[in-house]
């Protein structure tokens, strides 16, 4: 058997479990996104300062979009190699994790994408060992 991947993802961190025949392992990978640009300073200003103070819009997405690329582009290098590949989590990343997957031809080994709440790392294992143990994957 070769490396079989099962992640729990979200903006804030991925915890991506390895099962092969000689075990399993565990790794968290954090992201940097910020997900709400703050105006520095302590108090809102007015005035034509006003606007150096906050991002535009646009440039609040470029970098937030950024942020998420390199986060993105971690979980990759982390899963790449793997035979088998099951994604899982509680909002938008794992849908947004299966498109970078596609674009970049891995989308193949993808065996299921799914919505779940908040999981503790040892949940996250379980649910992967059950995965790939009990022969449940489509590869």
């Amino acid at each position: 058997m070769g490396t079989k991947v099962g992640l729990w993802i979200d903006h804030r961190k991925a915890i991506v479990v390895g099962v092969t025949d000689k075990g399993e392992e565990t790794r968290l990978i954090i992201s940097k996104v910020e997900r709400q640009l703050r105006r520095s300073g302590d108090s809102p200003l007015e005035g034509p300062h006003e606007r150096q103070q906050v991002p535009a819009d646009d440039s609040r997405q470029k970098k937030l979009t950024g942020q998420l690329n390199i986060y993105y582009d971690a979980v990759i290098a982390c899963i790449r190699n793997a035979e088998s590949i099951l994604i899982f989590g509680p909002g938008e990343a794992k849908g947004e994790l299966q498109k970078r997957l596609n674009k970049d031809n891995l989308d193949r080994r993808i065996v299921g994408v799914e919505t779940v709440d908040r999981m503790t790392d040892h949940q996250v294992a379980a649910k992967v060992r059950q995965q790939f143990h009990d022969g449940s994957d489509s590869q």
